[in-house]
């Protein structure tokens, strides 16, 4: 079964006027739709000045790298977390998915994916 790693940092979802308001250093996503700019980072390295912000998420990663042919991955965790009420916020790389819960259901999240066989573990490496 698959293996998800937790990553050991709370995260910060942000929705900016520049970027330039943000050191482009740790983890950190950016979306930008022309509309809107859109930034999740590791919350102590979160801009002070933001358009709106939202502290208290953590992330799960797919261990390893996930080939383009795959599908299903993301929709059967979400599926497993949606089961248990639990929402999400999920991002992607080039080689994985991450799925973002808030911090007070990130033990619940861990439990149900457990019990569905995905095989949780606290990341020592980033």
């Amino acid at each position: 079964m698959m293996t998800l790693e937790i990553l050991p940092w709370p995260l910060t979802v942000c929705k900016l006027l520049r970027l330039e308001d943000f050191d482009l250093s740790g983890l950190y996503f950016i979306g930008n739709t022309g509309a809107e700019l859109s930034l999740v980072c590791e919350t102590e390295r979160a801009p002070a000045r933001t358009l709106a912000r939202e502290d208290g998420w953590r992330a799960l990663r797919i261990a390893g790298t996930l080939d383009f042919s795959l599908t299903g991955i993301l929709s059967g965790i979400a599926s497993i977390l949606a089961e248990e009420k639990i929402g999400i916020f999920a991002v992607s790389t080039y080689d994985t998915d991450y799925i973002l819960v808030k911090r007070e259901n990130l033990d619940r999240a861990v439990e149900a994916l457990r019990r569905e066989g995905y095989e949780v573990s606290l990341t020592r490496k980033v």
